[in-house]
């Protein structure tokens, strides 16, 4: 029955959403789904989460219910689904009451297939005695790393859904995130009461993410080199601060881009304005703080740029995740600066000890992948427990050789770990180097005699930054360990061998990293065939067409579908269905203009939008 069920799924995925097959993973997650049994979905941003559930939803009698954080993450779900021509609804606060009266007469005919809530009104006493007289299917709960108070992003109103096992036995309760390492994987089991669920976890790796880190010396510059690379396109600026926030987006502007501010200080309504804007392809840049993000489904955003560190892995990988969604390469750059560091971790010093030396501990980590010169890729997989075959990714600063190696770096290394050695392995990185450097300023190096050590100024040719960079990379290739709160160095046994001479370390050249002009191979591949003339006469289409309906353009066609319009150059209804995204709903929207338009450019006219 339940192989019956999967083929009826996978003709309902191309009828209502244009797609052929499966992505890794969801073919056993909508199985789980058709078979009624409980589990947890641990799929990459992109990986194709939310058909999981909505496919099986259309496929099986009764209504399912998805549970979701954010209003305006739940109205982009329902719009997209509707221009797929899949019944769905939600409620929520930001409805009239007329809006909220047409679902209610939906819900009592039946008519719904899929029903968003946020978890507050799940649980309400009144809502759910409503639900227990309908036919529900199943729930889904979606972002449900905000159940473990362990996630990245807790939220103490996803507790409360323990009670669904509950209030309707024998419904089958699905959680999914992008984020959870197995820790909080465990508890979200726990605090849902799920019955054996079954974990089906995804690669962390984002392989159409190009990653690249670089000391921060010049914010705007940095910044404004990667923005021009995206003219036009949609692109994230994320800072620590909110004064970082208002006066990067305040110079932006002043340079000629179309960016807008987001960040917690701000009115309710001016922030809702300025992310409606982005969303709607009005405002091309939104430059925010990590206030801004969960509620973006936006499928085609070209870049993410870091303007200060984050705090995790978790957060970086949160955020850069909301670059490509639509599978095509984006750029996910990130400058950093030891500031960054201290910054964390004046903001974090309020917090109670145990979260406290964790988040410590996280951003010591987040510090050693900035200063890391390991593949970007690998660097992020290994730090949530996987493995990457791939020997070279081809999409990160340091697979595509944009990073300038030391040639003498045996040398420094050794310099370096003799001199934690001779410190008895009693200090961390900051003191580390001022010794190194021969910095007299630092009243403890005399205080403490260490001036008179054999690696006392064994640097002084060089920088500061330069020697706490060297620092951060042999932490990253593991040839010293940071202990304990204050992150005393520690040469392991891998650093004893490059004392030795039988390991030999990669370091970089103090100067900036040199821009890299080859293009990554996955961005290059992404193109290949495709005309990239069509494709731009394509985007200003369906611009104009979201517009005439108020509909983000991404709701209308991803990019990627726009792609192989481009590249098929269909002309014909048959022709149309054979696109990648476009399933019988949107041909029979969209068809005849989009055909028509394609038809005027290979006549070589001007598109009559």
């Amino acid at each position: 029955m339940e192989t019956q069920s999967l083929e009826e799924v996978k003709a309902l995925i191309k009828k209502h959403w244009g797609f052929d097959g499966f992505l890794p993973l969801q073919q056993e997650a909508m199985g789980r789904v058709l078979a009624g049994r409980d589990s947890i979905v641990v799929l990459p941003t992109g990986g194709g989460k939310s058909l999981c559930f909505q496919a099986p939803a259309v496929a099986m009698p009764g209504l399912a219910v998805a549970v979701s954080p954010l209003i305006s993450l739940m109205k982009d779900q329902v719009d997209a689904l509707a221009e797929c021509g899949v019944p769905a609804a939600r409620l929520d606060s930001s409805q009239t009451p007329g809006e909220q009266n047409a679902v209610w007469r939906q819900l009592r005919d039946g008519a719904l297939k899929l029903l968003y809530v946020s978890p507050e009104r799940l649980v309400s006493k009144d809502f759910l005695g409503v639900l227990k007289s309908l036919h529900v299917s199943f729930i889904a709960i979606d972002e449900a790393h905000c159940v473990s108070m362990w996630g990245h992003d807790f939220r103490p109103e996803y507790r409360q859904l323990e009670i669904l096992k509950q209030a309707f036995p024998g419904v089958a309760v699905h959680a999914y995130t992008a984020t959870a390492t197995e820790p909080v994987r465990r508890d979200i089991a726990q605090q849902l009461a799920l019955a054996d669920p079954q974990m089906l976890v995804g690669s962390y790796d984002r392989p159409n993410l190009i990653y690249k880190v670089a000391r921060r010396t010049d914010r705007l510059g940095q910044v404004c080199s990667v923005l021009s690379r995206h003219r036009g396109e949609s692109c994230i600026v994320y800072c620590i601060r909110r004064r970082d926030v208002d006066d990067l987006c305040a110079a932006l502007v002043a340079k000629g881009y179309k960016a807008a501010p987001y960040h917690a200080g701000m009115e309710n309504k001016e922030r809702a304005k300025n992310q409606e804007a982005f969303i709607e392809e009005k405002a091309d840049i939104i430059v925010a703080t990590v206030a801004f993000g969960m509620g973006i489904d936006k499928s085609n955003v070209r870049a993410v740029i870091h303007a200060g560190m984050p705090k995790s892995l978790e957060h970086y990988q949160q955020e850069t995740g909301r670059a490509g969604r639509d599978g095509l390469p984006a750029e996910c750059c990130l400058f950093f600066s030891n500031e960054d560091y201290q910054t964390w971790r004046r903001l974090l010093g309020n917090l109670q000890e145990e979260p406290k030396a964790a988040a410590l501990a996280k951003l010591e980590r987040m510090l050693d992948y900035c200063g890391g010169v390991k593949c970007r890729h690998q660097a992020i997989s290994n730090y949530f427990g996987q493995t990457l075959e791939k020997a070279n990714c081809g999409a990160c600063d340091v697979c595509m050789g944009a990073m300038d190696r030391r040639d003498d770096a045996l040398i420094i290394a050794q310099k370096i770990l003799s001199c934690v050695a001779r410190l008895k392995e009693h200090y961390g990185a900051n003191y580390t180097a001022l010794v190194l450097i021969g910095d007299a300023s630092d009243e403890r190096i005399e205080t403490n005699g260490h001036d008179n050590l054999s690696t006392y100024g064994i640097l002084k040719s060089e920088t500061k930054r330069a020697v706490r960079d060297w620092i951060e990379q042999l932490v990253s290739q593991g040839c010293l360990d940071k202990a304990g709160e204050y992150g005393v160095l520690k040469i392991t046994e891998k650093g004893w061998r490059a004392i030795k001479g039988q390991e030999t370390p990669v370091l970089l050249k103090a100067a900036a990293r040199r821009e890299r002009v080859k293009a990554a191979r996955v961005e290059s591949d992404s193109w290949e065939g495709v005309d990239r003339s069509l494709f731009e006469v394509l985007r200003k289409l369906r611009r104009q067409v979201a517009e005439s309906k108020g509909l983000p353009p991404f709701v209308i066609f991803h990019d990627t579908t726009l792609r192989d319009m481009a590249l098929l150059k269909p002309t014909t209804p048959d022709d149309f269905l054979l696109v990648n995204g476009v399933g019988e709903h949107k041909r029979s929207q969209y068809g005849a203009v989009f055909l028509g338009a394609i038809k005027q450019y290979l006549a070589g006219e001007s598109p009559n939008a």
